[in-house]
């Protein structure tokens, strides 16, 4: 996988305010407090506000003249931050040669993708309570760890991660006997998957942050982080959806383009879970409403009859469909699988491992 350079440009982009203060000591803790109180964090917050009513705001203040030497300062450094213009060709080969698709060890949804999930796009896994989105995602993560030796990064937001079925996904999809050997390669395959607690929306931006900032290091060292799981991004979302109007929905956006940049500029494929909500006749309909309906690549619905353990996995949004569907409905596709036998019959999880190790390889 080839590595985007993570300059001291890009860290100051996705670096919080306060971060940027020994820098830029106009941005001391007045100004922070005052960005603050109108929802803006980071260099990228200001992006998705009215700076005109900021600068109103500013003028009412005591301070007004060095606030507004603040928002001067944040508006050069945005002035900074634009990439360099990509031609088609250009584009192509960043697509073909470092946006790699990794499977998720479920053969139905990797079916379904082409493949699996592709680096560089943030993919929403959509369901209702119960219905399988952890299992998928502590599988996905157990396989990119595994198969595609990368490191996954997996933001926890209800205490539903699970060590103990990681390791048995990891032992399954391995295949491997338990010798001394064996245990040194499970040892590193377990290492190289983080959960962070992450209970609020600000502290995901703060474990982004952090990321990010790191990730030169980390290829130094050898470790690619090539997925990022956030388990889920709506509980995360909803509580500043309530009553904070358009400043929770300006944190919302915040997030959404933050996890969709991280994963296009460091080639890491971005899985996220949501619940559903009561929709139109009672169908259900992803939750986050319209503004973040938009917001991900790749949009995926999981339903199911809990009585027969069967789930059905449907796309709802692809960028690419077309080009792997060759003409066939998406709208009607509908891929079946047994996600319980999957998760409660080992001898059904190493079939999936073998038939992984087939058609995948050592990639």
């Amino acid at each position: 996988m080839c590595c985007v350079d993570t300059g001291k440009e890009s860290v100051k982009e996705m670096a919080p305010l306060k971060a940027l203060e020994a820098e830029y000591p106009i941005l001391d803790p007045n100004f922070q407090a005052f960005c603050a109180s109108h929802g803006i964090f980071s260099v990228e917050d200001f992006l998705i506000h009215d700076l005109y009513e900021l600068a109103a705001f500013a003028e009412q203040q005591p301070t007004s003249e060095k606030l507004k030497q603040g928002i001067t300062q944040v508006l050069s450094i945005i002035d900074t931050q634009h990439q360099p213009w990509l031609n088609g060709m250009e584009l192509l080969d960043d697509a073909l040669y470092n946006k790699h698709v990794l499977s998720t060890g479920c053969e139905g949804i990797d079916l379904l993708l082409g493949g699996g999930l592709r680096e560089g796009q943030l993919t929403e896994l959509v369901g209702p309570s119960s219905c399988g989105k952890t299992q998928v995602c502590l599988l996905a993560a157990s396989n990119v760890a595994t198969k595609h030796m990368g490191n996954v990064v997996y933001l926890d937001t209800g205490n539903s991660f699970s060590p103990q079925r990681i390791a048995q996904f990891v032992g399954h999809i391995a295949g491997r006997a338990f010798d001394e050997a064996g245990k040194r390669i499970f040892q590193r395959i377990m290492n190289g998957i983080v959960c962070h607690s992450v209970f609020d929306i600000f502290t995901m931006f703060n474990v982004l942050h952090r990321l990010v900032i790191n990730f030169p290091s980390q290829l130094q060292k050898g470790g690619q982080v090539r997925m990022l799981i956030v388990d889920s991004i709506s509980s995360l979302i909803t509580p500043i959806l309530g009553n904070s109007g358009s400043q929770g929905r300006a944190l919302m956006i915040s997030a959404g383009y933050m996890l969709k940049k991280l994963a296009h500029e460091h080639n890491v494929a971005v899985l996220v879970t949501n619940h559903t909500v009561g929709g139109e006749r009672g169908i259900p309909k992803p939750a986050l409403g319209q503004t973040w309906k938009s917001i991900p690549h790749v949009r995926l619905l999981l339903s199911g009859d809990h009585g027969n353990n069967v789930r059905s996995i449907s796309v709802l949004r692809h960028p690419s469909m077309d080009f792997f569907t060759a003409g066939t409905d998406t709208s009607a596709i509908s891929m079946k699988w047994a996600l319980a036998e999957l998760i409660n019959h080992p001898n059904v999880l190493k079939k999936e491992g073998e038939e992984i190790n087939r058609v995948v390889g050592n990639k």
